[in-house]
């Protein structure tokens, strides 16, 4: 499961957002972090809805796993790496 992932992309990558039943692209930038907020429903299932920068859009499952880099979380929450 994807779901609560978090993914830096390794390219520029294409989303898609939907507004007033419309559907969108969004090309989501190299670099940038997205995290995984719903996940497949099922093995056939290829699309992810993914938060960045506040908005929630869709996006291929392939794009956010296979070019991106998970990011690890933090062992310790709220403990800084300064600490």
């Amino acid at each position: 499961m994807l779901t609560g992932k978090k993914f830096k992309l390794q390219r520029t990558t294409l989303a898609l957002n939907v507004i007033d039943g419309i559907r969108k692209p969004v090309a989501v930038p190299v670099g940038n972090v997205v995290e995984v907020v719903s996940s497949q429903k099922s093995q056939e299932d290829r699309m992810v809805d993914v938060l960045w920068e506040g908005q929630v859009l869709t996006m291929f499952v392939l794009d956010v796993d296979v070019p991106g880099t998970e990011l690890a979380e933090p062992q310790y929450p709220g403990l800084s790496a300064n600490a």
